[in-house]
């Protein structure tokens, strides 16, 4: 169950009535400052709310992510919502359930304890007292202070809670009214905004009239400094000119990236600061043989099927902005600093699109339409990424090299055990290091000074980089040297799982080295060195699933990996395994997963979480990574960029093995790197031989058959 305590979500908004009020309707507003982005999350917080205030689902109206009218609770990252929206409003919901209660039973006269609410009626005896939510709502002032001493529901209770309800979100997606591509305005401006191609590029010129022309309909062309916008009535028209002005822009300075960036050589190439982190007793004595290897992970991009787009408007001084970023607070802050606006000048209003789990062009768009809006007041601007603006202009996902080392002891057990982590920072979103994150506020005059990134995450909140670095197995001396690479000409930002994908591939890996090194079965030797009974519970249920160790020898074309991870080594844990093929690629025959969430809200949602981390963390192992040319991003489409097809995700199955009497865990990254580390030692055991460095591509497999 979640704890009884106040979570950090009420600790910073601590109001009742920022969380839950009761509409005229028959409705109860419950306000969260998550956002929905595919993952399912505002249909866990709608069940969490019901069974706590004791009404039906339907009842619940879920505010979500709006400035102007729910908790700032952050961003939406890092599998933590059930965990921290969720148990705020558990505990708030709670409260107001047993003040509703006292007031109604000093109404009647009665004690409290002998009222229940059912659907949010007060009943007494099983007979109603003509008493309600709504007909009490106005003499309980629920601004005031949550203080968690209510009493919640233990799991033996729930009636809404662990079942699968329908999501709240997909029918007005179905019906075409669910996306902020949907919006319309009878104001609305279109705007496409021309990028630069690299950092600190200059624009020296621009055939404005050959713009015009190549539309043949009424455009503006706007320019300020290095900054270019489109704007007209016609989207068509403002489609085509702004393809028009990328081939009429030229652009001159700044920092043109190298065609190799892309490669372990380039980001050890770059500056960096390093610092040691050393855990445990190093062993008294020199061990015996050292096992060493190193992987890597290489730029990779988001991939969300539909671009970004931002909405903004400018009416009496006040700016709205509609987008679907993560972090809605963060971003009205730093459009209101890069504009000049009081924070109270700005809301922001969350719309949903296509899901990117992390930091994409979202807050780009908005930002674009923020800033175009202050040019023209009164108009509803809209802004609209292309796919080449996605892969242009959005941040990457941090490469990583990872060098793994272990001295084994008498038994071939690590006795010291080293992970040296080179990457660029892993987070710049709006506010993060005091960034504003806006590519184009660069692009401006007078752009406001960027301080200097001093760290990556705090290992504290999961960390960047180093998150999951730190194994989680008994090792008795544990090294973790981490080298921050910056200043690079490139923008990064927290793609799904930041480091955990990378450090646990390199860790699964190096795992399979150890126990091949030791003589061993990979399983059973994982198992030798985990006390974690909940660790040990994913790995034994994966294991059995797959039907462990499965036939055949190395090196006959087929195999069977498994990879184990526990999200930022505090969410929920999970062991995959995979089976493949492979001749001259990689064809996914089946996976396997078994996951320990503690309290499942939803199962559908969970399972439909656990699954999308696996298709994506399979595309990313099998497929993905970022080209560079002519100094800048050199993938446009998906064909320069592929991902995984429909045609080629394998059957998956998943297994919950966790006690619904344990707190929620994370579940939305605890499948991507456990998943990247069974497909890659799966394919070590196809070919007899391992390739370290993803993706696992044709060229790559290729290289390694004719070594």
């Amino acid at each position: 169950m979640i704890p009884n305590t106040l979570p950090q979500s009420l600790v910073d908004n601590p109001l009742l009535s920022d969380w839950v009020g009761f509409e005229q309707d028959g409705k109860v507003r419950v306000s969260t400052g998550k956002v929905e982005i595919g993952q399912g999350i505002l249909t866990a917080l709608v069940q969490i709310a019901a069974e706590e205030l004791e009404v039906s689902p339907g009842r619940i109206r879920a505010v979500s992510g709006e400035t102007s009218a729910g908790p700032n609770e952050g961003v939406t990252a890092g599998s933590t919502s059930v965990a921290m929206s969720g148990a705020a409003i558990r505990l708030a919901c709670a409260e107001v359930r047993a003040l509703v209660l006292a007031h109604g039973a000093e109404r009647l006269g009665v004690p409290a304890e002998s009222l229940v609410i059912e659907d949010g009626r007060l009943r007494r005896g099983g007979r109603d007292t003509g008493l309600d939510y709504w007909s009490l709502a106005a003499q309980i002032d629920l601004d005031r202070p949550a203080t968690g001493s209510a009493s919640t529901k233990s799991p033996t209770q729930y009636r809404v809670v662990g079942t699968s309800l329908p999501r709240i979100d997909l029918p007005a997606k179905i019906e075409g009214r669910g996306f902020i591509h949907d919006i319309v305005a009878p104001d609305l401006l279109h705007a496409r905004v021309v990028h630069r191609p690299w950092q600190g590029a200059r624009l020296v010129s621009l055939d404005e009239a050959a713009v015009r022309r190549a539309t043949g309909l009424p455009v503006d062309i706007r320019r300020e400094g290095d900054f270019v916008a489109i704007t007209g009535d016609r989207e068509f028209a403002v489609q085509r000119a702004a393809l028009a002005a990328r081939d009429k822009a030229a652009w001159e300075g700044g920092t043109p990236l190298p065609d190799d960036t892309n490669s372990p050589g380039w980001v050890l190439a770059q500056p960096s600061r390093s610092r040691v982190v050393d855990t445990g007793t190093p062993p008294a004595r020199e061990a015996g043989e050292v096992v060493a290897a190193t992987y890597w992970r290489p730029f990779q991009t988001y991939g969300s099927i539909g671009p970004s787009c931002g909405l903004a408007a400018l009416s009496d001084g006040h700016l709205t902005v509609w987008s679907h970023t993560q972090n809605p607070y963060a971003l009205r802050d730093q459009i209101a600093r890069c504009l000049g606006l009081a924070a109270d000048a700005v809301t922001v209003l969350h719309r949903q699109a296509a899901g990117c789990y992390g930091h994409n062009t979202a807050d780009d768009a908005a930002f674009d339409a923020a800033f175009l809006a202050t040019r023209w007041p009164g108009r509803t601007v809209r802004v609209l990424f292309t796919r080449e603006d996605e892969f242009l202009a959005a941040p990457m996902g941090a490469a990583m090299v990872i060098g793994l080392s272990a001295e084994l002891d008498a038994d071939r057990r690590p006795a010291r055990w080293t992970i040296d982590i080179a990457s660029p920072v892993h987070s710049n979103r709006p506010g993060s290091h005091g960034h504003h994150g806006f590519r184009s506020r660069e692009a401006l005059p007078d752009p406001p000074p960027q301080p200097a990134v001093r760290n990556d995450n705090p290992d504290a909140a999961g960390g960047g980089a180093t998150r999951n670095g730190h194994a989680l197995y008994d090792l008795p001396f544990h090294r973790m040297i981490h080298h921050t690479v910056d200043p690079i000409p490139l923008r990064t930002s927290s793609l799904r799982g930041l480091g955990a994908f990378g450090n646990i591939f390199a860790i699964e890996s190096f795992m399979d080295e150890l126990a091949e090194a030791a003589g061993q079965d990979a399983v059973a030797y994982r198992l030798s060195l985990l006390s974690d009974p909940r660790a040990r519970a994913v790995i034994e249920a994966a294991a059995a699933m797959c039907g462990w160790p499965g036939a055949g020898p190395p090196g006959e074309g087929r195999g069977l990996g498994l990879g184990f991870g526990r999200y930022k080594n505090r969410a929920a844990y999970m062991a995959v395994a995979a089976e493949v093929e492979v001749d001259e690629a990689v064809r996914l025959v089946k996976i396997w997963g078994a996951a320990d969430c503690g309290l499942v809200i939803t199962p559908d949602g969970a399972l439909n979480q656990l699954e999308g981390g696996i298709i994506q963390a399979a595309s990313w192992t099998l497929k993905e990574e970022l080209r560079f040319a002519e100094g800048k991003v050199a993938t446009s489409t998906w064909e320069d960029y592929p991902i995984l097809r429909f045609s080629e995700i394998p059957e998956i199955e998943l297994r919950l093995v966790g006690d619904r009497h344990n707190p929620p865990l994370g579940v939305g990254e605890a499948a991507m790197g456990p998943t990247a580390a069974a497909i890659g030692n799966a394919v070590a055991r196809a070919l007899g031989t391992r390739i370290r460095s993803l993706p696992l591509s044709r060229e790559r497999i290729m290289a390694a058959l004719l070594a």
